[in-house]
């Protein structure tokens, strides 16, 4: 009986696994050939290249800020939408995803007439001396606008997981709200936020669009890739893409591996 099932079976997960595989292959294809076609003597140089390395640095130092900073507001905010009901609370959340839907270079124009000299934003940075267009902290803003939905669904994702009743029943035994938050519910939603932390760092990292419209220089690395690009062909272009997607890569690897040790 079970070898019926199993043979009725059987053509229709070949079939799921052929279209999966597919679509894998669709996805591994272009950065293994962009591998194969990249040597390593090629890699070695684009990392001996100051401007390359610069950019590199540039990318993780605003990608980072951006991503603690803003921290700070997007975890309050996803506790709130996990636990409370209120009027317009589908607006919310859907204006929280809306940097996701709109094209980037339409987030860039956003952002820059934001931050712009013209602005309250603008003004406001320049009494420190800081012109936010054309500066690293002009960067991370743009990085923070099109990646802050990824951290505060995730955010708010864990806090849904967390069982009301456990917050509760410590408010009944005369805990504070903010021990609550600090002591059960952000703890148990500690996986989620860093999973979420860290895919806004990665889309962070990654974006063109609105940096490109907000600071051309100094370059992060993708504008960098794009300029190479643009100037000089893709074989140009393609050593600092790979070198960009190691450091990536092992950044990513390093982040996973420190945040299991921390949660074990």
């Amino acid at each position: 009986m079970s070898g019926i099932k199993s043979a009725l079976i059987s053509p229709f997960r070949i079939i799921l696994i052929l279209l999966g595989s597919l679509i894998l292959l669709f996805l591994i294809a272009p950065i293994a050939g962009m591998f194969l076609a990249t040597t390593v003597s090629d890699i070695f140089e684009s990392a001996k290249d100051t401007e390359v390395r610069d950019s590199i640095w540039l990318t993780l130092f605003t990608a980072m800020g951006a991503t603690l900073f803003t921290a700070i507001g997007a975890i309050p905010l996803a506790y709130i939408l996990a636990r409370k009901d209120f009027k317009l609370k589908r607006f919310v959340l859907g204006l929280i995803d809306l940097p996701i839907v709109i094209p980037h270079s339409a987030a860039g124009i956003a952002i820059l007439g934001f931050i712009s000299r013209d602005t309250a934003m603008g003004k406001f940075a320049s009494n420190f001396g800081i012109d936010l267009v054309g500066h690293p902290a002009g960067i991370s803003i743009a990085m923070a606008f099109v990646s802050l939905p990824f951290l505060i669904n995730a955010a708010r994702d864990g806090f849904i997981s967390v069982p009301v009743r456990l917050e509760k029943a410590a408010l009944v035994l005369g805990a504070s709200p903010i021990r609550i938050f600090f002591s059960i519910s952000l703890p148990l939603a500690w996986k989620n936020i860093v999973s979420g932390l860290i895919m806004m760092f990665a889309r962070g990292m990654s974006e063109f669009g609105a940096v490109v419209i907000v600071a051309y220089h100094p370059m992060v690395t993708p504008v960098l890739i794009f300029e190479r690009f643009g100037s000089f062909g893709l074989s140009y272009a393609r050593p600092a893409a790979v070198l960009f997607i190691l450091v990536s890569l092992l950044f990513f690897v390093v982040l996973r591996l420190l945040t299991k040790t921390k949660n074990a």
